[in-house]
């Protein structure tokens, strides 16, 4: 294996693998003979670290919280040990005690209260798509994630279900000197439930509008001395407020730690999903204006069924601890991903109201393999304090793509009228379009060091090389493309804490992130490459249960891919993207009743470079202004009871609703929520969350005029939650 790694990799990434391998066989040494003359001490609390001794965990319980806090003073994302408010990088965390409060049982319940957070198209109610500060990833395969600081956004991804979520992480920013392949706004890294070694047992049960029903179990324990298990399943079906609308999902999600020794670990995480839902691109803008139709109107074909996507996840990671100071883990993640059905979608409107349609088969699968390695622990040189991290990186993903897709003729329009519509029309047999293999190799090495320079100041320094090789194969006509690029992400970020309380850092990164597709030529194209600046300040209170946040970034990618102005329906990598915002966070406790977190982001994101596009004209789906509020106070009843009451308010400004058409945007809105819970007993609480309490007709986000996504009516939830 590691001869395969090195023969993959240029000179430059050849001596920091060297480096990297040789400085873990030499503090491994150094381990060895201090663990020979002191007794071992116990694991520091890191996402490396072996998991603590068997025994009650005071903090982690299994089902909903009682009380709690929505500040958090690490990531695990960060990989660092540094508390967040030392560290030079803007991170928002959404714990598990504001999932709750926000009664959200999926990602796409709490975007619209994190800072910077903005929609896009999310593929007729397929996957997640989000922007942070503004800049979206590959609209064809939906944003980059992580799982437990493992990439998971390579493939399709069904909208992730929260039942096995333990918290969300933020992370703005660069993070390819660290991860490598993402967007230079920033990551999302979502942290599972873990095992724990107190036996617990949750279930949940929900009604609400649209004839939502949804069961959940969680269950946790030891069933060994050294072996501890967690089970999250889920179900849930719902109709819609969207006409012939329905949903159905179910996840389950296994977990256990093995304590293979006093100080090795062996843990698992794994995710069984699946998704399915009519391919549904919502409404369409009569002359660039909304409103024109009922936001209820499908315009889809009910024959059409469901389109089904799905998704299986495996997380190996086996970690060691050497010595107090030093530890590692080898992790191994394999995924496939898939989605299947036939949809029916708008390609335009006439004037007469009627809206001509495509139809689409589509048979999507994926394979990720991926193998991680990496060494963290603390040394000295001199009166520096380093924190090191070395990794090693690696993986395999194929990407198989066949689509049947039959446009409409004057003979046989496909077509629907808007205003009158009427379904269980002749359904044309789509043929071929879209047959390709996509292979993608990556090697890569990682290098990142967090210097405590004296008892005021912080440097985080990191580099990352990566050798990606990608091939395209088109099935159709029997042209491939290869390109096999080497990326080098460096990292640099300082902070100063002048008082316990307050820091001010700033940081400084690049990004990179492969483009898909081919030229007119066939060529592959460059990748996208991002540069990012960011000045802020951060303050904690004494007591560490309440933060702000204050940022101001300053964000470009390169090699965006644009229309081809000489060759119709093609791209070339020609476009720029500038990002320049301010952003506010603030989350926590702020007396023993009252928790809140707020959130208000300035951020003018405009195309910069273009062959086709206005220059200076603003984004697709980016809105200037967003900002929220979540309030909750929880008060005690007596006789052991407590009851909780809040509410939140989200605003979104107005965005461009179709890319180089400034005339179509979409409106700015507000929503607000009410929530409530009432604890009967220690192990049974009720819930009630009303969401768009004010009925507000909104739009989420656009792709084009006739593919408009309408935000949800009004709908209320009642839960009933049990702990045995």
């Amino acid at each position: 294996m590691t001869t395969d790694v090195f023969s993959g990799l240029p000179q430059p990434a050849r001596s920091l693998l060297a480096l990297a391998l040789a400085s873990s066989f030499t503090l491994a040494a150094q381990a060895q003979a201090q663990t020979q003359t002191q007794a071992p001490a116990p694991a520091p609390a890191t996402p490396a670290a072996a998991p603590a001794a068997p025994g009650p965990q005071s903090i982690e319980v299994v089902g909903r919280r009682q009380a709690g806090a929505y500040h958090a003073g690490e990531a695990a994302g960060a990989k660092s040990n540094l508390p967040l408010r030392e560290l030079p990088q803007s991170v928002r965390v959404v714990t598990r005690q504001a999932i709750d409060d926000l009664g959200a049982t999926k990602l796409d319940d709490v975007l619209d209260y994190v800072g910077g957070v903005s929609r896009q198209n999310n593929f007729g109610g397929l996957w997640d798509n989000i922007a942070i500060r503004g800049l979206p990833g590959d609209q064809n395969v939906g944003m980059a994630t992580l799982l437990n600081g493992l990439a998971t956004g390579r493939g399709f991804n069904a909208p992730r279900d929260l039942a096995g979520v333990e918290r969300i992480e933020f992370l703005k920013g660069p993070a390819a000197a660290l991860y490598g392949s993402s967007e230079p706004g920033g990551t999302l890294n979502v942290v599972s439930k873990r095992p724990l070694w107190q036996a617990g047992h949750a279930a949940e049960f929900y009604l609400g509008s649209f004839g939502l029903k949804r069961v959940a179990v969680d269950s946790s324990g030891p069933l060994a001395e050294n072996f501890a298990y967690r089970l999250n399943v889920a179900a849930e079906s719902r109709d819609s407020f969207r006409d012939l609308v329905t949903a159905k999902r179910e996840v389950v999600a296994p977990a256990f730690t093995w304590r293979l020794g006093a100080d090795t670990a062996l843990d698992y995480r794994g995710e069984a999903l699946r998704h399915r839902t009519p391919l549904d691109r919502g409404v369409v803008a009569v002359n660039g204006q909304l409103g024109a139709i009922p936001r209820s109107r499908f315009l889809g074909e009910p024959a059409d069924g469901a389109v089904t996507v799905q998704n299986q996840t495996h997380q190996l990671v086996l970690s060691h601890t050497l010595n107090e100071q030093w530890r590692g883990r080898v992790a191994l993640a394999w995924r496939e991903t898939s989605i299947n059905g036939f949809s029916t979608e708008p390609t335009a409107l006439q004037p007469s109201g009627l809206l001509t349609r495509q139809r689409r088969f589509r048979d999507y699968h994926s394979d990720d393999l991926a193998l991680h390695a990496e060494v963290q622990g603390t040394l000295r040189t001199g009166a520096l304090e380093h924190e090191l991290l070395l990794g090693v990186d690696s993986y395999r993903f194929e990407l198989d793509t066949v689509m049947l897709r039959i446009n409409p003729s004057a003979a046989s329009p496909y077509a629907i009228d808007i205003f009158n519509p009427v379904y269980g029309q002749p359904q044309p047999v789509p043929g071929p379009n879209t047959d390709t293999l996509e292979t993608q190799r990556n090697t890569a090495v990682y290098l990142q060091d967090a210097i405590k320079l004296a008892p005021a100041w912080r440097l985080v320094a990191g580099l990352r090389v990566d050798r990606y090789a990608q091939t395209l194969a088109n099935r159709r006509t029997g042209r491939s493309a290869t390109q096999a690029p080497t990326e080098t992400s460096p990292r640099l970020g300082l902070s100063w804490l002048p008082t316990p309380q307050w820091s001010v850092y700033a940081n400084a990164g690049r990004s990179f992130r492969p483009n898909v597709g081919t030229d007119v030529a066939g060529a592959s194209f460059k990748p996208e490459s991002g540069r990012a600046l960011e000045l802020g300040t951060k303050w904690e209170s004494a007591s560490q249960r309440l933060g702000v946040t204050a940022a101001v970034f300053d964000i470009r990618k390169r090699n965006v891919l644009t229309a081809d102005p000489a060759n119709p329906g093609f791209s070339i990598a020609a476009g720029e993207i500038t990002s320049r915002g301010v952003e506010f966070d603030l989350s926590g406790q702020i007396t023993r009743q009252w928790r809140v977190n707020a959130s208000l982001v300035h951020n003018d994101v405009r195309i910069s470079k273009d062959n086709t596009l206005p220059v200076g004209s603003r984004l697709l789906n980016s809105p200037r202004i967003n900002g929220s509020l979540l309030a909750m106070y929880e008060g005690e009843l007596g006789q052991g009871q407590r009851y909780g009451v809040g509410g939140g308010v989200t605003h979104v400004g107005e965005r461009v609703g179709e890319a180089g058409l400034s005339s179509f945007v979409l409106p700015s809105y507000t929503t607000a929520k009410l929530v409530a819970h009432w604890r009967l007993s220690p192990t049974l609480r009720l819930m009630l969350d009303v969401d768009n309490l004010f009925d507000t007709t909104y739009y989420t986000s656009s792709f084009s005029r006739v593919w408009v996504t309408p935000g949800t009516a009004r709908s209320a939830t009642l839960g009933l939650q049990a702990r045995f």
